[in-house]
Formats: structure tokens, sequence, C-alpha cells
């Protein structure tokens, strides 16, 4: 059988400390017990009076005693003094103990709370005391015996409380600087933490500029030199005795060079955002979008570019009711990629983009973005083929929101998540929906035989746990 231990045994037990008002009861409690046995007329040499005083008058001085060490949180220091000249009669009348505490417990309290300069001056006015005391016991008794031993009692007395109360103040003066160095070095550490991400973020932007947006620039500029070239020639078109399938072609490759223009052009624009938000202040940027990230709003603009590169597409935006900023951030960001591998992987295909409203598995209101695509070909050159990294990031961002996604292959000997001619196999959507398998749903002809098909259901309120 094992037993489990208890985190707090073996902890030392911390005790709030005493109220002032308690520490009164206790000083009135041992003042009455120290009357009851008897315990009066300690200093009988320093006495004015003319016959000891019954043991119960010691109360007369020990009462207002008490009620001093009330003041030992607001106002320990004049607490000390009226405790003083209380203790004081005591010593020359009824001789009691408690004024003596007092006094002890209120030099404690007023030490602790003085910086270390001021302690200082307090210990020299402990040695003034304690030699003034010895002078009047000298004064007084007369007797060199007597007044050593006062003034050994009466410097013990002070002396002791004060090392003590230095002793807790300066503990408490090592606890605050550990504090505050702790303090100092974790704001080196993420100062460092900060430089090392500006300087990871200097270097990206760096090889951003260097790099890719020279090559992407370097396409523009290219792609323009050519359809200048081709406007300086003569006629700025096939010759004349070039046929009207001549005439087609031409016509089509100038249009697919600018769409490589254009789509280079903005390409640099957002490596020119990017750029500029790696090398600015994360703080000053932070929750600012790229103006290059699509919402909604850029569907039109994304299915007009996506024809520009040769596909079909069909946009059926049936959705109402308003999206949150990341859920409409991710709508755009999955019509992209989509759009992006249908033209590599099904380049001159049809295309099918549907958002429609739709009611996600635990019943909350969202939409269904689906983007299905049939009738095309991969691209011949192998550098363009896909990793899947752009599905597993889209597949992340939506179920980041609360979103569900599912993407791959369909319409291949009806096999849902079966393997395609290129490998790769469709996952299921988390929420057990299946992207449209015929043309009777998705909007493409079932005998342009497979295609791929992308489908995510997207909230339009915050995530469950917003």
């Amino acid at each position: 059988m094992t037993v489990e231990r208890d985190p707090s045994w073996g902890a030392p037990e911390r005790r709030a400390p005493m109220q002032p008002w308690q520490i009164a009861l206790v000083y009135l409690g041992v003042a009455l017990a120290l009357a009851a046995i008897g315990l009066g007329g300690i200093w009988t040499d320093l006495s004015l009076l003319p016959e000891p005083a019954s043991r119960w008058w010691t109360l007369a001085t020990a009462l207002p005693a008490a009620a001093a060490v009330l003041l030992k949180q607001r106002a320990p220091w004049l607490g000390l003094l009226l405790a003083l000249g209380i203790a004081a009669v005591d010593v020359l009348t009824v001789g009691g103990l408690v004024p003596i505490f007092a006094v002890l417990e209120l030099l404690h309290a007023g030490i602790v709370a003085l910086p270390a300069a001021r302690r200082r001056i307090v210990l020299r006015g402990i040695i003034a005391v304690t030699v003034l005391g010895a002078l009047v016991a000298q004064g007084v008794t007369g007797d060199v015996r007597a007044t050593v031993l006062i003034g050994l009692q009466l410097g013990a007395l002070l002396g002791m409380t004060y090392w003590y109360a230095n002793s807790v103040a300066q503990s408490a003066e090592l606890v605050e600087l550990y504090r505050e160095r702790a303090t100092d070095l974790g704001r080196l550490a993420q100062l460092d933490r900060d430089r090392a991400v500006g300087a990871e973020r200097d270097r990206v932007a760096r090889e951003l500029h260097d790099v890719v947006a020279g090559h992407v620039a370097a396409v523009a500029i290219r792609s323009e030199a050519a359809l200048s070239a081709n406007d300086a020639a003569p006629g700025g078109g096939p010759g004349p005795g070039a046929g009207a399938g001549a005439a087609t072609a031409a016509g089509e490759d100038r249009a697919a060079l600018r769409a490589v223009r254009d789509s280079s052009l903005a390409a640099h624009a957002a490596l020119r955002d990017l750029i500029g938000v790696l090398r600015s202040d994360a703080s000053a940027v932070h929750g600012a979008r790229i103006s290059a990230e699509p919402g909604r709003a850029s569907l039109p603009g994304l299915v007009a570019e996506a024809e520009r590169s040769g596909l079909r597409v069909t946009l059926d935006d049936a959705g109402d009711g308003s999206l949150t900023a990341a859920a409409d951030l991710t709508l755009g960001q999955v019509v992209r990629e989509a759009l992006a591998n249908a033209a590599r992987h099904d380049a001159g295909g049809r295309v099918r983009v549907r958002v429609a409203p739709a009611l996600g598995a635990d019943g909350r209101p969202g939409i269904r973005a689906e983007i299905v695509t049939r009738g095309g070909a991969p691209l011949p050159h192998p550098e363009l083929r896909g990793s899947r990294m752009g599905l597993r990031l889209l597949d992340e961002r939506v179920r980041a929101i609360g979103g569900t996604f599912s993407a791959g292959q369909h319409g291949a000997a009806g096999s849902r998540g079966a393997a395609g001619p290129r490998g790769t196999a469709r996952p299921e959507s988390s929420d057990g929906a299946d992207v449209s398998t015929d043309g009777s749903t998705d909007g493409t002809n079932s005998t342009d035989g497979p295609g791929w098909a992308v489908s995510a259901w997207l909230p339009s309120e915050g995530t469950p746990d917003e």
C-alpha cells in the first residue's frame, strides 16, 4: 500500500505575528501573575518610598505600560517615550517588571522600522542611556557594586534588544535586496531574449530581401521585358501569314506573361510588407495584418487570379453573417492555398469554390468552404511537386480557431481516403463530414475523372474557451 505524503509535512509552519492588543493582554496577565505571587519591589535600592508598597500597587504602573504597547505598530517611538516615563516612575516607586518589558518591546519595534543609518544613532543612544542609568544609580545608592550591577543589567537588556532588532531589520533588507536582484536578472534575461529574437528577425529579413525578393523581382522584370519586346515587334503580334491558331496561341502566351508579371509584383509587394514587419519592433506591429493576407472580401480576386493561371473557377458565396477576424483570415488562406494547389496539380481543370452556412458537430453556427477541382493534369515540372506542408499548416490554423479541415483526392474508385495517383491520401475531417464526391454537389462534371477537394468548417463565433 502506498501512502501519499502530505507536502506540508516537515515544512516550517508560518504563524502570523501577534497583534499589539494581544501582546498588551499578555503583559497584563504577566502583571497579575507577578502581583499574585508577590514579585515586586525589584529596585528597592532606587525606591523613593518611605515604606515598601503593597504587591498589588505594581498594577498601577503595569496597566498603563501594557496600554502603551498598543502603539507598537502605529507610533512605536511615541509609545517608547510613554513607556520610559512609566518605567522611571515604576523604578523609583513600586519596582515592577512589566514597564521594563514594555520598554524593550517598543524599542524593538522602533529599531526594526528604522534604516541602517538611524539604527546606528539608536545604538549610540542606548550606550548613553546605560551610562546615564549607572550614574543615577551611583548618585542614589552611593554603592559602587550596585552601580556596576545596575549598569550591567541595563546594558544587557538594551543591548540584546538592539542586537535582535538589528538582525531582524538586516534580514528584511537582505530579502528585499535578493528580490530586487531576481527582478533585475529576470529583466536582463528578457532583454537577452528580445535581443536574440530581434537578431533572428533581422537575419530572416535580410535573407528574404537578398534572396527571395531578388528572384521574385527578376521574374517580374523578365516577364515585363518579354511583353515589351513583343509589343516592339512589327505589328505587335504574329506575322501576316500566321493563321488564327497562331494568333490565339500568341494571345494566350501574352496573357500568361501578364499573369506571371502581376503575380510576381504582388508577391514582391507582400515580401516587402513582410520584411517591414520583421524589421519593425514586435510590440509596435503586434496584431498587425500584412496587406497580402486575404480575407473573405478577397475571394473574387483570388478566383480571378486563379483563372489567369489557366483554371476555370466558379465562385458560389452563399454564406451570410459575420465571421470573427481569425475565421475570416483563415477562410481566405484556405481558398488561396486550395487554388494554388489546383493550379499546380490540376492545371487547366474546373474548380468550384462554394461557401455556405453550416452547423458544426457541436451545433455551433459557422460556414463551410469547399473547393473541388476535376479534369486537370499536374504540371510536368518535378520541382513544383508539393510537400503537403501547406495543407498541414492550414489544418493547424483551422483547428486553432475551433474549426475542422479535410483535404485530399476524391472520385478515385469511390474509395474515401484512398491513395491517389500522386501517392497522397485524403485525411478524414475531424467532424466526420466528407467533401463532395459527385457532380451534383460540387459543380464539376463527374465524367472529368478523379479530382481534388478541400473542405473547411469555420465558426462564426469565438472558440468555445474564449
